[in-house]
């Protein structure tokens, strides 16, 4: 069975970390590009950074840059979204999804080939 697995939400104070991570089973996860997608309450999903299948090109939506930084062990066959000074605007259900192909990975959710179940962080003091 072909899915994605996200780990490493919860819950956070302000200024906190975390980690998260979009590990792949059933397939190999250095033939897709990964996003990170988040959807808070009553808010639209966005995405938030995605990163191409080689790694050579990464993009961050601007209320992250400089905090999160997305990253990929293919040996592990996991992508890492690290998450730092986070904010009560972080909060939301995060999911990950991959792109099979080389090139930019897409920005829009349904550009996707597959998607997790979603791991839920909230920052709150």
């Amino acid at each position: 069975q072909l899915q994605l697995v996200e780990s490493g939400g919860g819950l956070v104070q302000p200024g906190g970390s975390l980690r998260l991570s979009c590990t792949a089973s059933g397939f190999t996860l250095e033939n897709y590009a990964i996003g990170w997608f988040r959807q808070a309450p009553g808010k639209e999903r966005e995405g938030v950074s995605c990163i191409s299948r080689s790694a050579g090109s990464t993009k961050y939506v601007d209320s992250v840059k400089g905090r999160f930084t997305l990253s990929r062990d293919n040996a592990k066959n996991t992508v890492y979204l690290q998450m730092n000074s986070l904010n009560c605007e972080d909060t939301g259900v995060y999911y990950c999804a991959a792109s099979y192909g080389p090139g930019s990975p897409p920005s829009e959710w349904d550009e996707y080939d597959f998607w997790g179940q979603g791991t839920q962080v909230t920052v709150s003091s």
